[in-house]
């Protein structure tokens, strides 16, 4: 597991996906019940096996492959280990959306200025929540009106907008917070705030603002999209924004836009 990890760590994997790999790995050693060197192609169909019987989500299966590949090309080296095991077909499932009314009321329920302006900057710019958390002060460029995202998804820097709304905001916080390095201190100066931490801050703001969705913080990134997508904004500048590598993945921001489908009469009223 040493040589696994020091593998991942050399090939640049990001400590997320470290974290992610070895907890599969570790979840499939539990199950085989058998020496990490002695596992076998049939060890890894059975787990898979086991995996889709008890209903695990497709990428969840997706990333346990990938892991276990991982493990047999950079540290087993078992040529009879192919793992070439069919992977189950992707998902197809939609974002969940919150309108502009319910991020209105989210934002509106929050008295915590700190709180307010982590949640209202995540919707302006679209940024994921491992994102924010690690913004800086010198990360907000207000002459530019941009922020830069440093390393994000993929390890890619890449710039997103700062709007003039939430420049006010943070100019507000600031004053009242006074934040050293972190743009959003934990509760130790030194280290800022953790993903867990904003999740929570979302929950209770959904309770308090009474938005019953089921929605997660992820959600006003999915919302960002949304509204620019139904406000014109072309597809390829949205893209850029949210950082995806492919066209395809900002497209399914396509299939929750009730831009079009709004414009679509029923037969039924024409009868009713």
């Amino acid at each position: 597991m040493r040589k696994y990890t020091q593998e991942l760590t050399i090939q640049g994997y990001s400590s997320k996906t470290k974290k992610c790999y070895i907890s599969h790995i570790k979840r499939f050693i539990d199950y085989i019940k058998k020496d990490i060197i002695e596992i076998t192609e049939t060890d890894v169909k059975m787990y898979l096996s086991y995996l889709m019987e008890k209903e695990c989500s497709h990428s969840y299966v997706n990333q346990t492959i990938s892991s276990i590949k991982f493990l047999n090309e950079h540290v087993l080296h078992k040529l009879k280990l192919t793992v070439y095991v069919e992977r189950p077909k992707k998902e197809r499932k939609l974002p969940n959306v919150l309108s502009k009314k319910e991020v209105k009321s989210i934002l509106a329920s929050l008295q915590n200025n700190k709180h307010k302006t982590l949640l209202a900057l995540i919707y302006s710019s679209g940024l994921r929540v491992g994102e924010v958390v690690k913004l800086k002060i010198n990360d907000i460029d207000s002459q530019r009106m941009l922020i830069k995202i440093e390393q994000g998804k993929g390890n890619k820097d890449r710039y997103v907008m700062l709007s003039e709304s939430i420049l006010l905001q943070l100019r507000k916080y600031y004053k009242e917070y006074r934040p050293n390095k972190w743009l959003f201190e934990g509760a130790d100066k030194d280290k800022h705030i953790t993903e867990r931490t904003v999740q929570r801050i979302f929950k209770n703001a959904c309770e308090k603002g009474c938005v019953m969705k089921k929605v997660s913080v992820h959600s006003l990134r999915h919302s960002f999209a949304t509204h620019l997508l139904e406000s014109g904004t072309d597809i390829r500048y949205i893209q850029e924004l949210l950082g995806h590598s492919s066209s395809k993945t900002t497209e399914i921001y396509t299939h929750v836009t009730n831009k079009n489908i709004m414009s679509i009469k029923s037969p039924l009223d024409d009868i009713m």
